[in-house]
């Protein structure tokens, strides 16, 4: 599995072709540097630079870093058109995106202090990082098994289950079953486009 750094390389059929354009507009818009932004995420200035110019094609980890950072959400990012405080999403608009592996439907409106997501997350990790970041995220388990290590501790969640946790508190998702797992998920966005955000890698493996 292609870790956040390395990135999986854009192939001709995968490839999001509104992504290299708007992070560099939005970084831009931001008033951050290249280098600034990348060490804020976590990455390195030439892997910001390759998913800036389509090189690579960003995980979904990365987008919500990113999108924290520029004040804004992953669906701009992609360059997704989203009606403004449409308090309505049809099943019918829920375009599936696939973004390093995973998959993520937009379940809510643009333009709110929440961000709201339907993701099928693949076995494995994602991309064994642990993320830190101030903020909330809320978890149900629609599908599948899901370890999830909060601090120290791992829990185990089944369909049904469901976590809300503090972002500040070092966290890290993985499917255990092959097929993955889908999961509704909710965090808050931070509209300061200095928000910061810590990703590092993990100490101990999962279960």
């Amino acid at each position: 599995m292609s870790s956040p750094e390395t990135g999986p390389p854009a192939a001709p059929d995968e490839v999001l072709p509104a992504v290299a354009p708007q992070l560099r507009a939005l970084r831009r818009r931001a008033a951050l540097t290249l280098e600034a932004a990348a060490r804020t995420a976590g990455l390195s200035p030439a892997h910001l630079s390759r998913l800036e110019t389509g090189q690579r094609q960003p995980s979904l980890p990365v987008l919500l870093a990113l999108a924290r950072i520029y004040g804004t959400t992953v669906s701009e990012l992609l360059g997704e058109t989203v009606a403004e405080r449409d308090a309505v999403v049809r099943a019918a608009d829920m375009e599936p995106t696939v973004a390093g592996g995973w998959t993520y439907w937009q379940a809510g409106a643009s333009g709110r202090g929440m961000q709201a997501l339907r993701v099928r997350v693949p076995h494995g990790s994602q991309g064994d990082i642990v993320r830190v970041h101030p903020g909330e995220e809320w978890l149900y388990v629609l599908e599948g098994l899901l370890w999830l290590r909060l601090g120290d501790t791992t829990h185990r969640l089944g369909p049904g289950d469901s976590a809300h946790f503090d972002s500040l508190t070092p966290h890290r998702i993985a499917a255990q079953d092959a097929d993955g797992v889908e999961l509704l998920f909710v965090h808050t966005l931070l509209q300061s486009p200095t928000a910061a955000v810590c990703l590092g890698p993990v100490t101990g493996d999962m279960p």
